[in-house]
């Protein structure tokens, strides 16, 4: 029969539960951290590409601008009979 003192690492924690509690909430600190880094970095590149896309929608409205104006300075300056 197996000894009581060979089964008795299986059955118990690796560390005291008085100990491993300051690890869990150690983990649960940087697990925090790293959260609060990664939503940082989303809302630095949301803030760049929503000013990228402001930019491009304004070169295209210049664009847009340019492409009607030769147009009607044309149709301004034909003579009208």
């Amino acid at each position: 029969m197996l000894e009581l003192a060979t089964l008795l690492p299986l059955g118990a924690p690796a560390l005291p539960l008085d100990e491993a509690g300051k690890y869990v909430a150690g983990a649960y600190v940087v697990f925090v951290v790293l959260l609060l880094v990664y939503v940082a970095i989303m809302a630095a590149k949301l803030g760049r590409i929503e000013r990228d896309l402001r930019e491009v929608a304004e070169v295209a409205e210049r664009n847009k601008e340019n492409q009607a104006a030769p147009g009607r300075e044309a149709e301004e300056a034909a003579p009208r009979a």
